[in-house]
């Protein structure tokens, strides 16, 4: 019984964050969350806790989520930097791609939603975001780049990522959101290829 119900939390809890990364923290009522989980109000306040809460279960759930497949993209940057970023940025593309999944990134939206969250949930995507950078740069630094060049590409290639999911929420076409990694790639490549001083 155990199992059970563990298996359906998980199922409500994925299902709640697909509605809040469709619809908003903001635009996602207890009714709108009733109807994507199949659960009622008290079964979402017992099981799930109140909307704050489950908020920060789901931004947490889907941080891990796809950050396992971010690092797991980032692990061979030592020896090949430039595949290891670009499969990096192959996560991205292919969550976007996904017709069961909404557009655009969960943190990404919840970023630009900071002003009017509760500050628990608002320090919750800014330390997402922090993660990023920081697991970009630890990825950078073993591709052999300076500290600071692996400070500063860490910043533009988070940055980029979060662009292509809201770029891809305005219905750019893959062709545009590979030129935009082009051109990092690009300026990666050439200061993969400048000597480390």
């Amino acid at each position: 019984m155990a199992g059970k119900k563990q298996f359906d939390v998980d199922t409500a809890l994925d299902a709640a964050m697909v509605q809040f990364w469709r619809a908003g923290y903001a635009d996602t009522s207890l009714d709108d969350l009733s109807r994507a989980t199949g659960l009622n109000r008290s079964s979402i306040y017992s099981s799930l806790g109140d909307k704050d809460s489950l908020y920060s279960r789901c931004l947490d759930r889907y941080a891990t989520r796809y950050g396992a497949r971010y690092d797991q993209a980032l692990s061979g940057a030592s020896e090949e930097p430039l595949r290891a970023v670009r499969a990096f940025f192959e996560v991205t593309l292919k969550r976007i791609a996904d017709p069961d999944l909404p557009d655009g990134c969960l943190v990404a939206q919840t970023a630009m939603a900071i002003p009017v969250l509760s500050p628990t949930i608002a320090t919750r995507a800014i330390e997402a975001l922090g993660i990023q950078r920081a697991r970009l740069r630890t990825a950078l630094i073993a591709a052999k780049l300076s500290d600071s060049d692996a400070d500063n590409f860490a910043v533009h290639i988070a940055a980029v990522n979060q662009s292509l999911a809201v770029m891809s929420r305005a219905e750019a076409s893959r062709k545009q959101l590979h030129t935009v990694i082009d051109i990092t790639m690009s300026a990666l490549s050439q200061a993969l290829r400048t000597p480390r001083v």
